[in-house]
């Protein structure tokens, strides 16, 4: 079912047709975005994120609050592209023998996931990740400068006449 015709605001279409299910091969024949693709970018722009640079490697500080550090996934793709992902849940089965109802939820749960292009200084093989407090670090070496090529000299011979 296309949503847009009866005018209503994007966000609140976006919320619908999300919870609508749409089977993924009606989803090809329009001209939109895949689910996954639309859930990825979601997931990326609820996980903020700061990258600092030193002097001798980057560090990415994402935050991640109610989150077993096992379930935090650090990757390297395509030889540069690192990716942080993971996901929260709620404690469904927990919640519901206890009776447990929510009056406010306001925590984000689901999916996370950001990606960043790493430079070309980056030491691929040497990237450690720490989760501490509910705070992830991943710091990726740099590789030191190439060293300066000293100029090759060439001896002038003299020729005879």
């Amino acid at each position: 079912m296309d949503l847009r015709n009866f005018r209503l605001d994007v966000p609140l279409l976006t919320i619908l047709e999300d919870m609508l299910d749409t089977p993924e091969e009606h989803e090809k024949s329009r001209n939109n975005p895949s689910r996954a693709y639309v859930r990825d970018a979601k997931a990326m722009a609820a996980t903020p994120a700061d990258v600092i640079e030193f002097p001798t490697a980057y560090t990415f500080i994402v935050n991640m609050p109610g989150i077993n550090p096992s379930e935090i996934k650090v990757q390297v793709e395509n030889e540069n592209v690192l990716v942080v992902s993971g996901e929260r849940k709620r404690e469904k089965e927990k919640d519901e023998k206890e009776g447990v109802k929510y009056v406010r939820m306001e925590r984000r749960v689901g999916k996370f996931m950001r990606k960043f292009a790493l430079p070309d200084n980056a030491n691929m093989e040497k990237i450690s990740a720490v989760c501490q407090d509910g705070v992830l670090r991943v710091t990726v070496e740099k590789l030191p400068p190439p060293e300066p090529k000293k100029p090759k000299t060439i001896k002038v011979k003299v020729a005879c006449g």
